[in-house]
């Protein structure tokens, strides 16, 4: 039995046959393999497009969806334990997606359950499902994975998604520009993976400067509920705004990326500009999603 709960579960041929797969379930996105199963969606903590996707994801293979998207409704605001839902949950279904606010939370609910469990993102630590369809996002716009030059802006300490990127994308010969201000400055872990594996990388204060050098941007939005000084949000949330004229230099195919929900660091005359991928970067998610329930099922 396979699951996904942090990017590093899967190898480079792992990934190549996800986005592989997606490709094909774009081509030809309603067929019948689910038929018969039911996938679980457990959502402890807020969600639209991850949630949205894989419930529209199992519903065009003919599956059917059970769950929650408000932890509210459930037995956890009665005390009942993690332990406790997911063996009770497994008893229900042929695979969990599960959205938590605990780091760890994905792993723990993988080691104890008798059927795949998919992280759907725990707190600030991974969103691995997340990171598959900004790669199928990335292939699709560059042609390729291998050699690009990636600037990664905003909060890159509590960004999940951002951190599962890096992780991917490492075997691909990247180059990242970090961009991010002190408070939200990349931990020092991933800084120390990427020297060990001999990955070039560059911090930078002004994200400007970085934008006619890139294949791919990145944007982040800085996450308010990850922060528990509220003033320490206040004085990061402004820093990092993506405008239209900031893009006179850009190479022609520079695509900007975003795993969204986007709160003001993309200023919305960016959605007109042939440089701004991130609502369809949103709708790959459902192809790619398709892909990696169907890959843990061997369907």
């Amino acid at each position: 039995m396979k699951s996904l709960v942090s990017i590093s579960d899967f190898k480079v041929e792992d990934y190549l046959n996800i986005i592989e797969l997606a490709a094909q379930f774009e081509a030809n996105s309603y067929r019948n393999l689910l038929k018969g199963r039911i996938i679980s969606t457990l959502f402890f903590e807020p969600s639209t497009r991850t949630r949205l996707s894989f419930e529209s994801a199992i519903n065009r293979l003919g599956g059917n969806v059970i769950g929650f998207a408000d932890i509210s409704t459930t037995s956890s605001t009665k005390g009942e334990s993690l332990h406790d839902t997911i063996t009770m949950v497994a008893g229900y279904s042929d695979l969990i997606v599960m959205r938590h606010p605990l780091e760890g939370a994905a792993k723990y609910a993988a080691e104890i359950s008798p059927v795949p469990i998919v992280n759907a993102g725990d707190g600030a630590n991974q969103h691995p499902t997340q990171t598959l369809l900004d790669m199928y996002s990335i292939q699709k716009t560059q042609g390729k994975l291998d050699n690009l030059s990636i600037a990664l802006i905003g909060d890159l300490k509590y960004g999940r998604t951002v951190h599962s990127l890096i992780m991917a994308m490492m075997h691909f010969a990247p180059h990242f520009h970090f961009i991010a201000p002190p408070e939200l400055q990349l931990p020092k872990e991933y800084l120390q993976i990427l020297n060990d594996k001999n990955i070039p990388y560059t911090l930078h204060d002004d994200m400007q400067e970085v934008i006619p050098e890139v294949d791919i941007v990145y944007m982040t939005r800085v996450q308010k509920e990850r922060f528990s000084e509220p003033m320490e949000y206040e004085r990061t949330k402004n820093l990092y705004v993506l405008r239209n004229s900031m893009l006179d230099g850009a190479k022609p195919t520079m695509r900007i990326l975003h795993p969204l929900p986007r709160v003001n660091e993309i200023n919305t005359d960016v959605d007109t500009s042939p440089h701004a991928y991130y609502f369809e970067q949103a709708h790959n998610g459902v192809f790619t999603r398709q892909a990696i329930i169907s890959y843990l099922l061997d369907l």
